[in-house]
């Protein structure tokens, strides 16, 4: 005879989203809470480790902590204590390491002094200092040093890391994608703007599983939902795993783009300026990250990890990403229309619930308003 555990809300998912509205439902509503994540810990896609040689390494790529929002920072804060840290990236241009995103001293990098003026007076006249613009407007740009400017950084840069990440060419993406590629009229270097920046101090999994920690939460490791469900009854249930597996792929295969993540460590001091750097050229992976730069650890060694895209294969592979394109949106549609026809019992959230890209702040915004939502029901 099949045994049912009543609870009052069952989430699918252990990373940030999953487990924000675990803990909030557990601790603002008093709820009991199960949740089952099929992986064989916590934190999603954000989790770490120490590795053999004792750095602190991210398992899925690197993770950087900012936020505007008073709200998740405080919220997390309850969990965590920060390091500082302020991200920077470079790209790489055949012998020539440039600040991303691309400013005023990426420009004096890469041009000869004359030009290098030329270009950046033009800017700054153009658009006034301190903007940010993307590349798309400075492609429409008249104006000769603005646009040889943005053939180089369009070439040079965005391009080939497009090509690699992607498996397309820029054309056929979502012109948000390009959109989100800024060049900023100033030499801030910092990679971010936000308020808040940091790493968490014993890492992400660690935040997690305090987040987790909560006596009215139930967690259920390697285990698949789908396989437990008949035995597991919750009044309510936030799926946070990918939509179209929930509808047993109805209506074909959401396309995500994958990760394979390989790690070295090398005994001496530090080999990047930077903790990231990206290879838009000939290199077959598009980033290497050094781990030692978010957490100053001092070790005898260092560990980097370098980031090779692929097509995502279910059951094979993580999902990192979801493919904008127009033909991906439109499929997703079809299960965010079916999701809406189903019991209000069910929630979807997260960045493989709602097939949408979102850094973690977001996610945990996200889960926030989920429960509120929830608490009302």
């Amino acid at each position: 005879m099949t045994t049912r555990t009543e609870y009052d809300l069952v989430v699918v998912g252990a990373g940030f989203a999953g487990s924000v509205v675990a803990e909030r439902a557990a601790q603002r509503l008093g709820w009991r809470v199960l949740v089952v994540e099929q992986r064989d810990h916590v934190g999603g896609n954000a989790a770490d480790m120490i590795d053999a040689n004792g750095v602190l390494v991210h398992r899925y790529g690197p993770h950087i902590f900012h936020t505007n929002s008073d709200a998740v920072w405080r919220y997390l804060g309850r969990f965590t204590k920060w390091l500082p840290y302020r991200h920077r990236v470079q790209a790489s241009l055949g012998n020539t390491l440039v600040p991303l995103p691309f400013n005023l001293n990426s420009i004096s990098r890469v041009f000869p002094l004359h030009r290098a003026r030329e270009i950046s007076e033009a800017l700054v006249s153009e658009y006034g200092a301190g903007a940010e613009i993307s590349i798309l407007r400075l492609r429409d740009n008249p104006n000769h040093a603005i646009r040889r400017l943005s053939t180089l950084i369009y070439e040079q840069v965005y391009l080939g890391y497009t090509r690699k990440q992607w498996g397309l060419s820029p054309d056929e993406l979502d012109p948000s994608v390009t959109a989100r590629v800024p060049v900023r009229i100033g030499k801030n270097d910092e990679y971010f703007t936000d308020r808040f920046q940091g790493i968490p101090t014993d890492g992400y999994s660690a935040l997690i599983e305090r987040i987790l920690a909560h006596d009215n939460i139930n967690l259920m490791l390697g285990t698949d939902y789908h396989d437990i469900s008949p035995t597991i009854r919750g009044r309510l249930l936030v799926y946070t795993g990918t939509i179209d597996r929930f509808f047993d792929f109805r209506f074909g295969e959401l396309p995500y783009r994958t990760l394979r993540i390989d790690f070295k460590h090398t005994r001496g001091p530090l080999l990047q300026s930077v903790a990231v750097v990206t290879h838009p050229g000939h290199a077959e992976y598009t980033r290497s990250t050094e781990y030692r730069h978010f957490t100053g650890q001092s070790a005898g060694g260092t560990t980097l990890s370098y980031e090779y895209p692929g097509p995502h294969l279910p059951g094979e592979t993580t999902p990192y990403y979801p493919i904008p394109v127009p033909e991906s949106r439109n499929r997703y549609r079809k299960y965010r229309d079916i999701a809406k026809t189903i019991s209000n019992d069910v929630t979807f959230c997260g960045r493989l619930g709602r097939y949408q890209y979102l850094n973690m702040d977001q996610a945990v915004a996200q889960a926030l308003a989920t429960v509120s939502r929830l608490a009302r029901t």
